[in-house]
């Protein structure tokens, strides 16, 4: 018998459970091949939160007829358990083996349809699907029919699964108190085409005759209409979203955006309007998928993670809340109120809270070692520095593994990108500059020697497999404490060069850099004038005198 969890860093998900539901802030970008510039499937995920993650690596194994898993609560308490398949896959953080790959947002939906009696929640089937499926469409048959067999305890979930042919969208919520199996719908991303979720369930109408593109439960329509979610004789279509996730001010403010701004971005001839997100009367929803105004590299959708509205009429550098420094991170709550009136912070891509993310890359034309890769960092996106980790190594890096979010470690990739990105708020609009130098001189020499990666373990691979992965293991391991090493340094000039206030010029002296003009101007008319240099009367006869 065998306990699970088995992923670690599936399981690191369930933390996010206990920190309350503003922390929920994960963003999926998917990327079809036809869409990308290499032809590879391109999956985002962000896993926001205040946790400290630990990356792992999960080998394959084979079983005993009769194995099992236990299925264990938040508390390491057994509460049922599943039988074991004859194999499972190798996986590094969430892709397996097989360059499949899984991510996932929380949209919750109606609170009402979750189910305390079923078994599985969201991670364990994440967890499931990768260590049974080689495809994205194997990946969705595990996940539904575990759920229907053992029941599905989460609340609404969006599941990004990509492998190196196709990306889909996998939304499913469950059937309420005592209920079984979940209520679901599948739907593949056309080639050619992006898509996106953030929190929000975005599947709407879909096909009910086309399986080789959409499946879904046998009862996702009934089992709305007898919940009264929706009326077939209203003359509207069923929409999976807005029956199992209605649209909120709130939940189009803090989810919707992040589409909006990753839609804008990716194609801005079609004009996006931000009305939707603004829950505008009468505003049409974003479509599920877009086809972007040119294909996309790995570097561009790295850039797309990267967002805080800049340029927009929301962007997060501007006004009093950025600070005189221009900070786009609003500290939690989310939502807050004034004399009784409830507003909230503009919630963006890239967060403080993010605990790791990554963007992969599934690649039909190689070798499954070679072609699967995550490009993973910890702490936000826009302060992290992304590193490849190759599907077919044996061994990831130790700094990743370690640490705890209890007690500050240089050994630790998480803290020393934490230490930067916190250290940067005391004066944003100076440091960054220094930060994203670093990071682009880092990802640009990783990105442009990937190609010589690939082709040198290629050759490996067609006369030693082992040597092959080796290799691949030997490359992402170093680079990786390489990455740490480098962001540590970081760390250490930005300390001392920004120091008390002072600003260190070339040769070390300390430089009074002060505040930007329009802050001085805030100042100024926020305080009444308080600060005005302004002499007594009696300075002044002074004055007079010695003149």
């Amino acid at each position: 018998m065998l306990r699970g969890h088995t992923l670690g860093a599936v399981c690191l998900l369930t933390l996010l459970l206990t920190v309350g539901s503003q922390t929920r802030a994960c963003t999926s970008l998917l990327v079809t091949k036809g869409a990308s510039t290499d032809g590879s499937v391109m999956i985002t995920y962000t896993c926001d939160g205040e946790f400290h993650p630990h990356l792992e690596r999960v080998a394959a194994a084979d079983h005993q007829p009769g194995d099992s898993i236990e299925i264990t609560n938040r508390d390491d308490e057994i509460i049922g358990k599943i039988a074991q398949v004859e194999h499972t896959y190798a996986s590094v953080q969430l892709m397996n083996e097989h360059q499949l790959v899984i991510g996932e947002t929380t949209f919750d939906g109606r609170e009402e349809l979750k189910n305390p009696d079923g078994l599985l929640r969201y991670w364990d089937l994440i967890e499931l699907a990768l260590a049974r499926a080689r495809t994205a469409r194997e990946a969705i048959t595990v996940i539904t029919e575990l759920a229907e067999k053992y029941g599905y305890r989460s609340t609404g979930e969006s599941i990004s699964i990509g492998d190196p042919d196709e990306a889909w969208i996998l939304e499913i919520i469950g059937p309420g108190p005592g209920g079984k199996g979940a209520e679901w719908v599948a739907v593949r991303v056309p080639d050619g085409y992006i898509s996106a979720h953030a929190n929000k369930a975005r599947i709407g109408e879909f096909p009910l005759d086309d399986p080789e593109n959409c499946v879904y439960s046998d009862n996702v329509i009934s089992f709305a209409v007898e919940k009264g979610y929706y009326d077939p004789e209203s003359g509207e279509p069923f929409r999976f979203c807005d029956a199992y996730c209605p649209a909120t001010p709130f939940n189009l403010k803090v989810c919707e955006a992040r589409v909006w701004s990753l839609y804008r971005r990716a194609a801005p001839s079609q004009k996006f309007s931000p009305d939707y997100h603004r829950a505008v009367a009468g505003a049409e929803p974003y479509p599920l998928w877009i086809k972007p105004d040119k294909k996309l590299s790995l570097s561009d959708v790295i850039d797309l993670m990267r967002d805080h509205y800049e340029g927009t009429e929301f962007d997060m550098t501007e006004g009093v809340d950025a600070g005189p420094y221009g900070s786009p991170y609003r500290w939690r709550p989310l939502k807050w109120s004034v004399d009784g009136t409830e507003y909230c912070w503009e919630r963006a891509i890239s967060t403080q809270q993010t605990g790791f993310s990554w963007v992969s890359q599934s690649r039909s034309w190689l070798p499954n070692p070679i072609g699967g890769v995550l490009w993973y960092g910890v702490d936000d996106t826009y302060m992290t520095c992304y590193t490849p980790l190759y599907c077919g190594i044996n061994i990831v890096p130790e700094s990743y593994t370690i640490g705890e979010l209890s007690e500050f470690s240089w050994n630790s990739a998480w803290w020393v990108f934490n230490f930067v990105s916190n250290y940067a708020n005391l004066a944003y609009s100076f440091m960054m500059p220094e930060i994203q130098a670093v990071q682009s001189e880092l990802e640009t020499a990783c990105i442009e020697q990937q190609s010589v990666i690939d082709k040198t373990a290629l050759g490996l691979y067609k006369s030693d497999p082992p040597q092959a992965v080796l290799f691949l293991t030997n490359y992402s391991i170093g680079n990786a404490e390489r990455v740490v090493t480098r962001w540590r340094e970081l760390g250490e000039h930005l300390i001392t060069k920004y120091n008390d206030g002072y600003m260190k010029d070339e040769e070390g002296d300390p430089q009074d850099k002060g505040y930007p003009e329009r802050w001085y101007q805030r100042v100024i008319n926020e305080d009444n004038n308080k600060h005005r240099l302004q002499p007594s009367d009696t300075a002044a006869a002074d004055w007079k005198l010695v003149d």
